[in-house]
C-alpha cells in the first residue's frame, strides 16, 4: 500500500509562519493560502486545513470543498516526482494503458497513489496536449513520447 495510508504528526510551525502573511478573516485569500501551504508541506494535512479555515473565518467544509475540487491540491503526501500518464484517445489507441500498467508495476502503486518512500506519485490525465507523441508520459515537467512498457524503467532511472 502507498504512503496514502501513513499517518504522522504534522509540524504546525510552518503554517503558523504562513498565516502571518495572510490577513485574517479574508475569505478571498483561501486559494492563495492553500497554495502556499501545499508548497510548504507538499500536501494539505487536515490540521493545516483546519488552521487555514479558522484563520480566514471560513467553514472547514468550504476549505475542504476547494481542496477536493481542484486537482492541484492533495490531502495525502505527494511524491517528490509526479508521473502523469496520458489516457486520452490518441494515447489509449496507441497503447497508453499498457504504459500505465508498466509504471504501476515498476513503482508498486496504483494511479492516484504515492510510493512509500515519497519519491513518486502516479497520476492519469485525460490529455497532455502532445497527441503526435502518443502514447505520452510526463515526469514533473519532462515529456516522454512514443512510450512503451519497455521504456518505463529507463524513464524512472532519470529521477
Amino acid at each position: 500500500m502507498g504512503a496514502n495510508s501513513t499517518v504522522k504528526e504534522v509540524d504546525l510551525t510552518k503554517i503558523d509562519e504562513l498565516l502571518d502573511d495572510f490577513e485574517a478573516g479574508t475569505e478571498s485569500l483561501l486559494i492563495p493560502l492553500l497554495q502556499a501551504a501545499q508548497k510548504a508541506y507538499g500536501y494539505l494535512p487536515m490540521p493545516v486545513l483546519e488552521k487555514i479555515a479558522k484563520h480566514l473565518k471560513v467553514p472547514i467544509s468550504q476549505a475542504y470543498g476547494v481542496v477536493t475540487f481542484y486537482t492541484q491540491f492533495s490531502l495525502t503526501p505527494r511524491g517528490v516526482n509526479t508521473v502523469r500518464v496520458c489516457c486520452g484517445t490518441a494515447c489509449h489507441v496507441k497503447g497508453g494503458q499498457a504504459v500505465l500498467e508498466a509504471f504501476q508495476r515498476a513503482l508498486g502503486i496504483e494511479a492516484g497513489e504515492t510510493t512509500e518512500d515519497l519519491k513518486f506519485s502516479l497520476e492519469t490525465v485525460a490529455c497532455l496536449g502532445t497527441c503526435f507523441l502518443a502514447p505520452v508520459a510526463m515526469v514533473n515537467d519532462k515529456y516522454f513520447g512514443k512510450m512503451t512498457p519497455k521504456k518505463v524503467g529507463a524513464v524512472l532511472k532519470q529521477f
